[in-house]
């Protein structure tokens, strides 16, 4: 059974593991970075945590999930859209390499819609996906996101893609 929890500064040594095959780091994010490896010191940076729960500002939450067999298997970041508490953003989607393509990354997807809809109560939820990444863009599709527009970025276009309230309670 998978959950939800914040995200553990111990938890990024797993994380950097993760992004280790230089393919899939490149078409999730590397270019956001402009090095290779990223590492667990850059990821506990980025999450700036205190007391070993992440307490960054401007409304940036990371989480993990995890089951009771495999541990931690998969992160997100969710974080307020321009300061609006009406739209989440979804981000940094990473699950285990070890695991991928078991259905970890649309579970944890779903688990965060919920929290975002039904305790957060937002009205819509975003994500991007870099045109290359075929299957998270069918991985988001296939737990109800589609497609708005595509942002021109170097060196992959990013397809912006959302979800309303009334599409998930659909």
């Amino acid at each position: 059974m998978l959950r939800l929890r914040q995200y553990k500064e111990a938890d990024a040594k797993k994380i950097a593991q993760w992004v280790q095959d230089k393919d899939v780091f490149q078409k999730w994010g590397g270019d956001l970075f402009g090095e290779y490896p990223i590492d667990s010191e850059t990821i506990a940076d980025m999450y700036k945590n205190k007391n070993g729960l992440c307490e960054e500002p401007d409304n940036f939450y990371p989480w993990v999930a995890f089951d009771d067999e495999n541990g931690v298997v998969g992160s997100f970041i969710m974080r307020y859209l321009n300061g609006d508490t009406k739209i989440l953003r979804f981000g940094w989607v990473v699950i285990d390499s070890t695991i991928r393509g078991k259905g970890y990354g649309t579970e944890m997807l779903r688990l965060g819609m919920k929290y975002a809809f039904e305790i957060l109560s937002v009205d819509k939820i975003t994500i991007g996906v870099f045109e290359n990444n075929d299957r998270a863009h069918a991985c988001y599709k296939k737990v109800g996101f589609h497609d708005v527009s595509v942002t021109e970025k170097e060196p992959v276009n990013v397809i912006e893609m959302e979800i309303l309230k009334e599409e998930y309670q659909a």
